[in-house]
């Protein structure tokens, strides 16, 4: 395999993963031109709130590619199906929950993160308006996961690309010419949620034919089938619980550093999901390439996927730390116009220098396992790391402050590396000498 061929599945995909994190970035930037800071923390707040319930049930995306993509294979009408509406009822039922609890979830959440009154009460009214947008999240997860195991590239990236276009559009005009303020946001960001499934239902509908599933009515409620997929994802989801804690944490202790810090920290923090997400568009051609591997048994082809994830991971981590150390100043501008918010973030910004050479391996590699179903290293290697940054939380914040919290948060990304390259030495000899009853089945 050469670096074009990588190259050629890994550009489109980080230009699809992209358009998530720049939602975020936007909501920051769009509520940073505003003079309160309250109301980026009330953004951030809120975010991290919706992340927390989110991420968890981000396996609904990688399962349904999963059965999505065996379903191709077996070219069944009945399998195409199942793919497609067993982690749906899920998606609901799940959905439903958020909904209906929707008060103890934020009175939990903010006892928690205990932010100022101003900062909760931006919060509150962020959280109102977008819990009711969960069930469509959680089926867009769904739907785009059924999309990219049928590798339908172009609806693939059509669906991300034109609904997070849509969503800062709507960013603009609701805050910056209707002064709707946080609401405007949020209604920004549900509208988009809804017009997201929308376009993702009817590309599914163009490619398979729903009423079919009256055939098969009773076959798909299987409780066995259900148990299995709930299963078979659960060293992804303590991965999931792992990042959130870390995530939860740093945000808490930025909110009892007051309004100020917490807002610098979100921006800093929209800065860092963005490179994280440039790593994730490679981690998913990594992911694809790896799988295809394993599945042909060519030990051959991993070595050069491992060898150019490697290289491209380096080279694509000295650019970005290039171009944060001498564009910082301007890049952070972009978030915020507030004086205060911006001389802060500038102190903590050397940290995100640092980030892409600590934490982009890790998450390269992430793809590699997964792509491979063996996930138990991934699950490993965080919970190894959860326990770093606890320790230096506990041991580094009381004594240097917000700096210590960023150095903790950057050992935790280390160790997401570390810990995980240390698995690659016996990738080979688990992956493919073994017996395949280790891998996780999706």
């Amino acid at each position: 395999m050469k670096y074009k061929e990588y190259l050629k599945l890994a550009i489109p995909f980080t230009i699809s993963t992209i358009t998530q994190p720049l939602l975020g970035a936007v909501d920051t930037a769009v509520i940073g031109r505003l003079e309160d800071p309250a109301y980026i923390g009330g953004v951030a707040v809120g975010t991290v709130i919706f992340s927390t319930l989110y991420w968890l049930f981000g396996f609904l995306r990688v399962s349904t590619s999963g059965y999505s993509a065996q379903a191709l294979g077996t070219k069944a009408e009945k399998d195409s199906l199942f793919a497609l509406l067993r982690p749906s009822v899920i998606a609901i039922i799940v959905s439903l929950f958020f909904v209906i609890f929707q008060g103890s979830i934020i009175n939990i959440a903010m006892k928690l993160i205990n932010p100022d009154v101003e900062v909760q009460r931006q919060a509150f009214t962020y959280f109102h308006i977008l819990i009711w947008g969960a069930p469509f999240v959680l089926l867009n997860y769904v739907n785009l996961g059924w999309l990219m195991g049928r590798k339908l590239v172009k609806a693939s990236m059509f669906l991300q690309i034109f609904t997070n276009i849509l969503n800062i559009v709507l960013d603009i005009v609701f805050v910056m010419h209707f002064k709707m303020g946080v609401a405007g946001v949020a209604y920004a960001t549900l509208i988009a949620q809804i017009t997201a499934f929308i376009i993702g239902f009817y590309l599914i509908s163009v490619n398979l034919n729903l009423f079919a599933i009256k055939s098969y009515l009773s076959e798909l409620f299987d409780k066995a089938v259900f148990k299995k997929i709930m299963g078979v994802n659960t060293d992804l989801m303590i991965r999931t619980v792992c990042l959130l804690i870390v995530t939860n944490m740093f945000v808490a202790k930025g909110a009892s550093l007051g309004t100020e810090m917490l807002a610098a920290n979100a921006v800093l923090f929209q800065i860092q999901y963005i490179i994280a997400y440039f790593f994730d568009g490679f981690a998913n051609a990594s992911s694809v390439f790896v799988g295809t591997a394993v599945g042909e048994k060519n030990t051959k082809l991993y070595h050069e996927v491992l060898t150019i994830s490697t290289k491209t991971t380096f080279i694509l981590a000295s650019v970005m730390a290039l171009l944060i150390y001498f564009l910082r100043g301007g890049i952070i501008s972009i978030f915020t116009s507030i004086e205060n918010i911006i001389y802060l973030s500038s102190i903590y910004s050397m940290w995100l220098v640092v980030y892409p050479f600590v934490v982009g391996i890790g998450l390269v590699y992430y793809g590699i396992f997964t792509g491979a179903t063996y996930t138990a290293p991934v699950r490993n290697s965080m919970l190894l790391s959860l326990m770093t940054f606890l320790m230096a939380y506990f041991a580094i914040v009381p004594l240097w402050g917000n700096h210590g919290l960023w150095l903790s948060y950057i050992l935790f990304s280390l160790g997401r590396s570390v810990f995980l390259a240390f698995y690659v030495t016996n990738f080979k000899k688990k992956v493919f000498l073994l017996e395949t009853s280790h891998v996780i089945s999706i």
